[in-house]
């Protein structure tokens, strides 16, 4: 499996920082709008629509369509890990549906004095069998631009 990681400062309080990232707005909010994206439906884990804040078990189902070019691609997300604690914060998110067959994502936040260190690490396989897997590593091409956004944003929004 190939792996993205990125790391990004934002002087903002942990607090909120991680409030941020736990809800689906804060997806929405720090997508670049060249992919398009529109948040289908959300589903707790008790099978509460619309829940807040994403717990373990939380479903995600995204709809991107990258460029306005191509179909639309379908994209389901369930966290299957989270922990907080008074200055560190994780969760993870799994495609279970989507264009790529394997991706993990892991959000990890701490603080860093009156600020917030976020980290993503993203471990992922392309599609395509063998080719899929020796273009892997060429992939950062498309994800550096996204995550620059998503971390340039970030510092926009809560800064």
């Amino acid at each position: 499996m190939s792996r993205y990681r990125r790391t990004v400062r934002v002087n903002a309080p942990f607090d909120e920082v991680w409030a941020f990232h736990r809800r689906v707005s804060g997806l929405e909010a720090v997508t670049p709008g060249f992919v398009n994206l529109r948040v289908e439906r959300v589903v707790g884990p008790d099978g509460e629509e619309d829940p807040g804040p994403l717990e373990v078990g939380s479903r995600i189902e995204l709809v991107a369509r990258p460029f306005g070019v191509g179909p639309r691609q379908s994209w389901t997300s369930r966290i299957v890990e989270l922990e907080a604690g008074a200055h560190d914060a994780y969760f993870v998110d799994v495609m279970e549906d989507g264009p790529f067959p394997e991706w993990r994502h892991a959000h990890r936040l701490r603080a860093d004095g009156d600020g917030t260190v976020v980290h993503d690490d993203v471990h992922y396989r392309l599609p395509g069998g063998v080719l899929g897997r020796a273009a892997g590593p060429f992939a950062v091409v498309g994800f550096e631009p996204m995550f620059r956004y998503r971390h340039r944003r970030t510092r926009a929004l809560l800064e």
